[in-house]
């Protein structure tokens, strides 16, 4: 019974808090200008047609990851202080506090993850509003340095602390690869954020997407007897539930850049807790399909004088440049989430 009054209890406060925050900061971020510029030029050629489509969306404010970064911080802290300092007060009215968000076995390594990951977001979308150094966002090679210096802490944690040398997959194989799980985890987990992160450029796309992926984990994590992963898990859930709320077309702000890269390298790293790496692997497909859109894209116009597969890629941008509105994309996109989530969660009860 206290697991589940524990649980309601952090989603309950989660979705409060974000949703009494959100209009005033929405009228903050509109006092201070801090909104978005649309990128023109990417990563290897000019991303003219992209700018063209999104033209309407560069006054759009951003940096709505102050909030649940906030949110987060403060229930920690809160769990914290009632575990240590308050149980003897609540014990009075026959509750007692027996966990803290703050656990070395559990959260540790998730939390290590969305700080180090978001503040990076953070600063990008920061420099973006801002243009500082003159300059509009964090180059990529930057980007590219700062996640490969933390997946290699990550990686080394897994694989000298946990032990980890392989990758389980139930009812197919045992991949045992000993020192070359390093830098394997490494290439999965910095390909797979960057193609979540190239999700996020439509109105709730990305956030929904992320929520069915949470949810699962929730699942996950609480059937494995991990009640205060799944706590942080149902935080985030219904973080970006409160956001959705708020954020229905037209978007008053956007997740953009590296956060989204942040939710799921930690969603990569719960995966590799609770060894369900298939299960990341079935709920992801629609990131994985992202990502192979820009790569097909990219070598087609290398080898082939320029010449393109998709009108834009990503896959999504192509079916808006066909001329699918956003919220058909979205909703399909969705749908197709959805079903994935599904599966993957079936799949999940299967390996118990």
């Amino acid at each position: 019974m206290w697991n589940i009054i524990f649980l309601i209890s952090y989603l309950l406060l989660s979705f409060l808090f974000t949703f009494i925050l959100i209009p005033p900061y929405i009228k903050f971020l509109h006092k201070y200008k801090l909104w978005k510029q649309i990128r023109e030029e990417w990563l290897i050629w000019k991303a003219t047609e992209f700018a063209k489509l999104h033209k309407s969306k560069t006054w759009t404010p951003t940096m709505w990851a102050w909030i649940i970064l906030f949110m987060i911080i403060f229930l920690v802290v809160v769990s914290m202080i009632l575990q240590h300092y308050w149980a003897d007060i609540l014990h009075f009215f026959n509750i007692k506090v027996k966990y803290s968000l703050f656990n070395r076995n559990e959260t540790y390594l998730p939390l290590f993850t969305l700080f180090t990951v978001g503040w990076l977001g953070l600063i990008d979308d920061y420099m973006n509003v801002r243009w500082i150094w003159r300059t509009k966002w964090i180059s990529a090679k930057f980007k590219m340095i700062w996640l490969i210096l933390f997946s290699l802490i990550w990686a080394y944690w897994f694989y000298f602390k946990l032990g980890h040398t392989s990758f389980n997959f139930p009812f197919l194989w045992d991949i045992h690869l000993w020192f070359f799980y390093i830098p394997l985890f490494i290439f999965i987990i910095i390909s797979m954020a960057n193609a979540v992160n190239i999700t996020d450029w439509l109105d709730w796309l990305a956030w929904g997407l992320l929520l069915f992926n949470y949810s699962v984990y929730a699942i996950i994590t609480y059937n494995q007897k991990l009640l205060i992963l799944s706590a942080l898990c149902m935080i985030i859930v219904w973080a970006l539930i409160a956001f959705l709320w708020f954020n229905i077309k037209p978007a008053k702000f956007y997740m953009w850049d590296v956060w989204a890269l942040a939710l799921w390298a930690n969603l990569w790293i719960m995966a590799m807790m609770t060894d369900t790496l298939i299960v990341l692997v079935i709920i992801s497909w629609i990131y994985i399909l992202e990502i192979l859109s820009v790569i097909i894209q990219m070598t087609s116009k290398k080898l082939r004088n320029w010449k393109k597969i998709f009108r834009i890629a990503p896959f999504h941008h192509h079916l808006e440049a066909i001329w699918w509105k956003e919220e058909s994309v979205v909703m399909r996109f969705w749908l197709i989430g959805m079903i994935l989530s599904s599966i993957g969660l079936i799949v999940s009860l299967l390996l118990k």
